[in-house]
């Protein structure tokens, strides 16, 4: 019985993913192939604290495949805050790709509010 699990979040963009593991403080990405307990991919390999097997990115089709085997291997609020950080980090890459400024504020509940104001630049 396999322990692949994946989700339908799409990671598609790298310096994203770059800046979600600088924020998270992991080490960088890096590409390449990676075996998961039963199953070999390849891709963006991303390897979250305390978890067994890297999250592996397939940025081609915004895939993401890891092995926790149910949070034995690695606990999901790990794979929580690495997704939070990736979906902040692309909304500010992007925005400032556009031309905007960026705000973001850490709320209580652990989630974060990122303002964007139109025309101006951070």
């Amino acid at each position: 019985m396999s322990h692949i699990v994946e989700i339908q979040t799409e990671i598609r963009d790298a310096a994203a993913v770059r800046e979600g593991c600088n924020r998270l403080g992991l080490q960088p990405p890096s590409e390449g192939t990676f075996k998961l307990f039963s199953k070999t991919v390849s891709g963006l390999g991303v390897q979250l604290r305390d978890w067994r097997y890297p999250v592996v990115c397939e940025l081609n089709t915004g895939k993401v495949q890891y092995d926790n085997y149910q949070g034995r291997w690695g606990d999901p609020k790990r794979l929580d805050e690495f997704m939070q950080a990736y979906a902040v980090e692309r909304a500010k890459l992007e925005a400032r790709k556009q031309g905007h400024s960026v705000r973001e504020q850490q709320l209580a509940d652990g989630s974060i509010k990122v303002t964007v104001q139109v025309g101006g630049a951070a």
